[in-house]
Order: C-alpha cells, then structure tokens, then sequence
C-alpha cells in the first residue's frame, strides 16, 4: 500500500477500508497544527497507478477473510475533497469497480474544499457515494479563527454546510477545545454552539488543544502574543459547548488528546456527560490534566 508519513483517520474510521488518494494539506498554515510537518512537502495527489495498485492489493488482502463485504471506504489525506470534481469522480469508479460493495466515500474536508464545487457537482458527488465528511471546523469562534490562520469565517461554515445538507452529503464537524485562548473558552463555545446549531452535523468530535513546540502556536506563546486555555477552562469550554447545543447530534470526545472521554446522543445523555464533566472539573485535578496534556507524545 502507498502510505505516506503517519496515517490520521477519525476514531469513527476505524472499520472503514483506508486508501491514500492525497498526502499532506493543501493549507498548511494552521498555527497549532503539527500533523502533516514529518513531509517533504505540502501536499500531493496520488497517481491514478498507485490508488489502483492499492485497490489491487485491498481485493487480494480481503478475499482471504472469505469475501467479507465492505460497505464504506475512507479516503487518507489532511483534506482529499479539495480535488476536482472529475478526479473525484475518477476515483470513485475506480473504487467501485474493485468494490462494488462500497455504500459511501468518506474523508477529510476544510471548509474551503466544498465552495470549490458547485451545488451540481456536490449532488454528483453525493449519488456516486461520497458522504460523511469530516470537517475540522475547530470552533466558531471568528477571532479564534482568523488568529489561528483557518483560511475562513464562521459564516463560511453555516454556507458550505447547508450546501452539503442541500446536496444530500452527510458531514461531521471536529471542535478544538482551547483554540480561543485563555479567558476565552466560554466565549467560543457559545459562539461555536450558535453555529453548530444552524447546521446539521451528524457527529461533532471534540478534540482539546496540544501545543507542541514546533507549532507556529508555540512561537506565538514564547512571544506574548497569546495564552493558553488551562486544562480545567478547555474542560468549561466543553461543559458550555454541550449544554448551548439544541440541535439532535452524536457528541463524542474520544482521541488520544481528550483526558477524559465523552460519547453519546445529544439531547438524551446531556446531562449525564455534564454530571461526568463536574466530576473531573475540580481544582485539585488541573495538576494531573496538564501532566497527561504535556507527556501526550502524539495526537
């Protein structure tokens, strides 16, 4: 298989078959974000050759496990669904006739890669399988936003998700507790809730802020130019997300950079994710959070 550098897929992945159509980000300019800085570059498509070799090698590997029938497929890469639409739709017969047992076509997405389609284009995309994208929003906040270098605004992303919900194309948002900064959790919980809830994600995954030094966040931090969230305020920032949120969604908390985990359907299990925040929101416990936040080896 052509993998390239570390392989990042969402926890909700995880019994998808994985297929590198892309490597690196096309943004690349997140100040937190150190995922894609182990390449050479910063992002590149997969030859056509290549993602039909891997094709190739799925259907040999899965035959021995006696014709196990898949139904979805992710597509590795920082943000896959920036490529045209005709390479997308390449890709998908590609896919399809190797698999035709595949449903659905899921990746990774910014905000940005949808308004680069039309609404016909993304109901093309969506009747040749493409749906449940996964889109690292991080938060709604529009300073928080546009500090960070996110490349566009809250309003981009109420836009770009009822074009999707037009199209028929499913999505999930990731939030990053602790992307406002110090005395600002709330403020952007609030403000992310306000946007979540004219939209209609089908998940929204929350994930905390870790800053590693060879972040661009780092720098800004050694400078002055901004604070960081102490563990027990990202903690807050969630408790405040959860309880503004009034739309029906799947609330999961469960990668390596969340202390504690959180998974279940909101409205139903609020309160008892909330009851679960309370118990670890006490002062004597901000010690051990920032102790696992700073011996996290990775993401």
């Amino acid at each position: 298989m052509h993998f390239t550098g570390t392989i990042w897929r969402p926890p909700y992945e995880a019994e998808s078959l994985l297929l590198e159509v892309t490597a690196g980000c096309t943004h690349h300019k997140c100040k937190f974000c150190t995922l894609y800085d182990e390449l050479p570059f910063s992002f590149r498509m997969s030859p056509l050759g290549y993602i039909e070799e891997d094709l190739q090698e799925m259907q040999v590997y899965l035959s021995a496990w006696r014709g196990k029938l898949h139904s979805r497929i992710f597509l590795v890469g920082a943000n896959p669904f920036v490529m045209q639409f005709s390479r997308l739709k390449t890709i998908a017969d590609l896919i399809h006739s190797y698999f035709p047992s595949i449903q659905s076509i899921g990746c990774f997405a910014r905000v940005t890669d949808i308004s680069l389609k039309s609404d016909e284009q993304l109901h093309q995309l969506h009747l040749i399988g493409y749906d449940g994208l996964t889109i690292g929003v991080e938060t709604g906040d529009d300073d928080a936003l546009a500090f960070m270098d996110k490349g566009y605004c809250a309003q981009d992303i109420i836009e770009q998700a009822h074009r999707l919900d037009a199209a028929g194309i499913s999505y999930n948002f990731f939030y990053l507790a602790g992307i406002s900064g110090a005395g600002r959790g709330n403020i952007g919980a609030i403000e992310s809730a306000k946007v979540f809830n004219m939209t209609h994600p089908k998940l929204i995954g929350s994930s905390m802020l870790t800053i590693f030094p060879n972040s661009a966040l780092y720098q800004e931090i050694q400078s002055g130019n901004w604070e960081e969230e102490s563990e027990l305020e990202k903690l807050e920032e969630v408790r405040t997300l959860i309880t503004h949120l009034t739309i029906p969604v799947q609330f999961a908390a469960l990668g390596s950079s969340n202390a504690i985990y959180l998974n279940g359907h909101l409205p139903e299990k609020r309160d008892a994710m909330l009851a679960h925040l309370d118990q670890v929101i006490q002062p004597e416990n901000e010690q051990k959070l920032r102790r696992y936040r700073t011996t996290l080896p990775h993401l």
